[in-house]
């Protein structure tokens, strides 16, 4: 069996935010030919499946980064969350390098989740976050902390380097950019690509080939384990660098346009 894993933002989504009908063809392609697909994306499971084209299509979804699977039938079947010691120790250094911070948890996204705010400007995010209490969040009774996101300025880029090489070998941390502006910590056990071999093994299934589709940062772990790689037009230089096939935009329907024409499905 085929596998095709593929990534949400800048991938399988356009720039509305949208699975355009002909990606939803392809993924019903890949389907009636008796493949696998994955979603396998940096957003939380909330933000998944308010996809029609993905309730329909009925697939393991891996979110926030590999950080929790779920089958087909929306079962969890793994899930890896931060120590809360290792996040009091790494939250304040984020915070004090004057970036906007989202925590993703089992009891939702403080103060917000990302993709409530892709389509608002540098000051409407400004005022999301500046007053936010995040003392409140370890208030929270059976608290799980997936992921921390850390988000920039758009002219204020050169932050997200400051930050990795502050937190790069200090901490038992995954780390990943999946969009210049940000970086993203989960779990030490959790990246899309561990994902990839961690479900094989809970699913007791080999995958003869694995195809996968990304254009971030987040998407070089799945990039790292799969047989064939595929960056989309739009995703950065250096992230096309690490792939082995570089396809249209995702306004343009690259994912579909990949699978029909350059891997010959």
């Amino acid at each position: 069996m085929k596998c095709f894993s593929i990534d949400l933002d800048g991938t399988l989504l356009n720039s509305n935010h949208e699975i355009s009908n002909e990606n939803f063809k392809a993924l019903s392609y890949i389907q009636e030919q008796g493949h696998a697909i994955i979603i396998n994306t940096g957003r939380a499971y909330e933000d998944v499946i308010k996809f029609d084209a993905i309730k329909q299509i009925q697939c393991p979804i891996f979110c926030i980064n590999g950080t929790v699977l779920y089958s087909e039938t929306s079962e969890v079947l793994f899930e890896a969350s931060f120590p809360i010691s290792i996040y009091k120790k790494l939250f304040p250094v984020l915070k004090q390098m004057g970036l906007w911070l989202m925590v993703y948890t089992n009891r939702g996204g403080f103060p917000c989740r990302n993709p409530e705010i892709q389509d608002k400007n540098d000051e409407e995010k400004e005022h999301i976050f500046q007053s936010y209490d995040y003392d409140q969040i370890l208030e929270k009774d059976n608290l799980q902390i997936y992921k921390i996101m850390a988000v920039s300025r758009k002219n204020q880029l050169e932050k997200i380097e400051v930050v990795k090489q502050a937190i790069e070998g200090n901490y038992e941390v995954s780390m990943a950019s999946s969009h210049p502006n940000n970086i993203e910590f989960t779990s030490i056990e959790a990246n899309k690509g561990t994902a990839l071999i961690r479900y094989q093994q809970l699913a007791n299934q080999q995958f003869e080939e694995i195809f996968a589709f990304g254009d971030g940062g987040n998407d070089l772990a799945q990039f790292r384990v799969a047989t064939t790689s595929i960056a989309m037009g739009n995703a950065p230089t250096h992230i096309q660098e690490q792939a082995d096939i570089i396809t249209k935009t995702n306004d343009e329907n690259g994912f579909a346009y990949a699978v029909h024409e350059l891997l010959n499905l």
